[in-house]
């Protein structure tokens, strides 16, 4: 049975066009994967089933009675909300029921007999949906999931605006469990999650019984839960069965069938075009020229997809500092409490250490303590001599309002225009997206003109703060050769073990030195 049916839907963003005459069908209890290159148009689709974005063209029909439960990475939590009141907003819906219910009761004092009946049937029904959807217990369920997704531990009646990317994505989580929703659309749900509750989603979605659509650059987590994958494509988007590297194959298959037939079809056209030039003119010949023409003329064309600029990441080097990058003494990190014990570390030139650990237990706070953008709570950083450091952040500023161009600019006043696109061109923008405001952006293409700055810099120690969120394969796969590549030392934030596997010289746990418990 169809749940959701998308027919001939068409949209773009100013002259860009996204996708053109797409069509899709979700059916009861499929698993699938979106997959695509960054800025293909994952998150506007997304967007646009969920009735966020209006499409230029097309229909999308949802079966009746669907409730959807949608994961946004860029969902805003805004000051004064709690976790309690974010986890107790997935029962909005019963709440409203019942304040129905309160005004029914109002309105009974002054019923007719006939009215009297009317409304004591919806009050009946609407005290069935509440006992029916544990509207009694909500308390204790939002501390269960609190418990579960190790919120708890936070605090419950803590400030959203306040928490980590990774808690953040934790609470969205959670609203959307508490919600039961019969379709999950997850976008990029692994972003800032800790290993530990990637494993816990991985076993939730193997359970799940309903349907969902997943959007993730992580293929180990997708091809452990999903059954199909839709690929959207150069404004198309196709169905494959099977995991990811069963789509690879398809592809590659379907590629080399295109190919082969476009040469095919070229060659025919040589030779056609070689016929109707030496044979137009002659009087015995012209007849069978103008047939080959006008078989020319109604040849169907193959045309060969336009090959994605694929990202170069080249990082420049800076003079050999000295033996040290950085020594700690007694540090002790936090904001209004602590979040390690004195930790007394060091690092030398050449190493290439990951921090990896729990969310919210201060790996972001620790690189900006060490950086100086957070003064410690006691204790000491001792910067090395000769040092340049290229750091980079977790997200972009909300507010951005500049070009691609003019945020490269800013950078390297000294460049030429043609300097800036060539160096954003690398990282695999086009010219579309080299012209676009950042904001506009997906989260892939704002994190490649993020490295854009990054890489144009003389560093000798990079600082990166879980830098593979949001990239596609490609990307991935360059930066990590491009980080093995490079001859300083790096730090890095990552809850992903297949990127640093054969990249880290040394893998630092978190937990060890963190005062919260877990």
């Amino acid at each position: 049975m169809s749940i959701l049916n998308v027919e001939n839907l068409s949209h773009g963003f100013g002259d860009r066009a996204i996708f053109h005459n797409v069509s899709f069908r979700l059916l009861k209890g499929e698993h699938i994967g979106l997959i695509g290159a960054n800025g293909e148009g994952k998150s506007t689709f997304m967007n646009i089933i969920t009735d966020r974005l209006m499409p230029d063209e097309g229909k999308v029909e949802w079966s009746k009675n669907v409730r959807v439960g949608y994961l946004d990475q860029h969902t805003a939590l805004e000051k004064g909300m709690t976790i309690r009141s974010v986890l107790s907003s997935a029962f909005d819906f019963l709440f409203e029921m019942e304040s129905r219910m309160n005004q029914i009761c109002d309105q009974l004092g002054d019923a007719s007999e006939e009215e009297m009946d009317r409304l004591m049937e919806e009050l009946g029904t609407i005290q069935d949906l509440l006992t029916m959807h544990d509207f009694y217990m909500i308390d204790s369920k939002v501390e269960e999931i609190g418990r579960a997704l190790g919120l708890s531990d936070i605090g419950l009646d803590k400030d959203v605006t306040d928490l980590s990317g990774g808690q953040r994505t934790k609470v969205l989580l959670g609203k959307l469990l508490l919600e039961k929703p019969d379709i999950l659309l997850l976008d990029e749900p692994t972003n800032y999650l800790d290993t530990e509750h990637i494993e816990w989603l991985k076993r939730y979605l193997n359970e799940y019984e309903n349907a969902f659509i997943l959007i993730s650059h992580d293929i180990p987590f997708l091809n452990s839960v999903i059954n199909l994958i839709y690929h959207m494509d150069q404004q198309e988007l196709n169905r494959y069965v099977g995991d990811y590297e069963k789509f690879q194959e398809v592809y590659a298959m379907k590629k080399s069938q295109l190919e082969a037939a476009y040469n095919k079809q070229q060659k025919e056209i040589a030779d056609l075009k070689d016929f109707v030039a030496r044979n137009k003119a002659r009087v015995a010949t012209r007849n069978m020229a103008m047939s080959r023409q006008k078989k020319l003329d109604k040849m169907d064309m193959i045309e060969l997809v336009s090959e994605k600029p694929k990202p170069e990441f080249h990082f420049k080097e800076a003079r050999t500092p000295g033996r040290y990058i950085f020594q700690t003494e007694n540090l002790v990190i936090g904001y209004d409490e602590p979040l390690s014990s004195p930790l007394s570390l060091e690092m030398e030139r050449g190493q290439k250490i990951v921090l990896t650990g729990a969310n919210g237990i201060g790996k972001t706070t620790l690189l900006k303590s060490i950086l100086g953008m957070i003064e410690p709570l006691s204790g000491t950083v001792t910067l090395g001599d000769y040092l340049s450091i290229g750091y980079f952040e977790q997200e972009m500023k909300k507010d951005v309002k500049t070009t691609c161009m003019e945020e490269i600019w800013k950078e390297f006043p000294s460049y030429t225009q043609y300097e800036v696109r060539s160096a954003l061109a690398k990282c695999g923008l086009t010219t579309k997206h080299i012209e676009s405001l950042v904001r506009v952006l997906s989260g892939g293409e704002q994190a490649k003109v993020r490295l854009c700055k990054l890489i144009n810099r003389d560093t000798n120690i990079l600082l990166l703060d879980e830098p593979t969120n949001h990239l596609d394969v490609d990307a991935k796969a360059e930066l990590k050769r491009a980080l093995k590549a490079y001859k300083g030392s790096i730090l890095m934030v990552c809850h992903e073990p297949e990127f640093y596997e054969g990249l880290a010289t040394d893998i630092w746990d978190c937990t060890k030195w963190t005062t919260k418990v877990w």
